[in-house]
């Protein structure tokens, strides 16, 4: 059984919230969730709130036990990119991209 969950539209660069995912993939639920909560990044902070979605989506659809989750992909897609100008000299403009991203926990109980 696969269960995901998707957290969209978040204010973070996705190749920095990139290192956080690798951490996670492939342990354990509980270690996972252990693992964010040390990590010191605002990545840390969306993968948490993603995967303790897919663990709720677990429990209360397939009634999954927590313990015998695992986290078989944590991946992170770019969303739109706000595009903003920062005036530059002698009337030139420099382009400012405010990326956003969209997280991808799925958790399974196979091994």
């Amino acid at each position: 059984m696969r269960v995901q969950s998707v957290a969209k539209y978040l204010r973070i660069s996705p190749e920095k919230a990139r290192e956080v995912g690798r951490l996670i993939q492939g342990r354990p639920v509980p270690e996972a969730l252990a693992m964010v909560a040390l990590i010191p990044r605002k990545a840390a902070r969306c993968f948490e709130r993603a995967l303790k979605s897919a663990v709720a989506n677990a429990e209360n659809n397939l009634n999954a036990k927590r313990e015998l989750l695992t986290v078989a992909e944590a991946t992170v897609a770019p969303g739109p990119i706000i595009r903003r100008f920062q005036p530059k000299a002698r009337g030139m403009a420099g382009r400012i991209r405010k990326r956003t991203s969209h997280f991808t926990v799925v958790v399974t109980d196979e091994l």
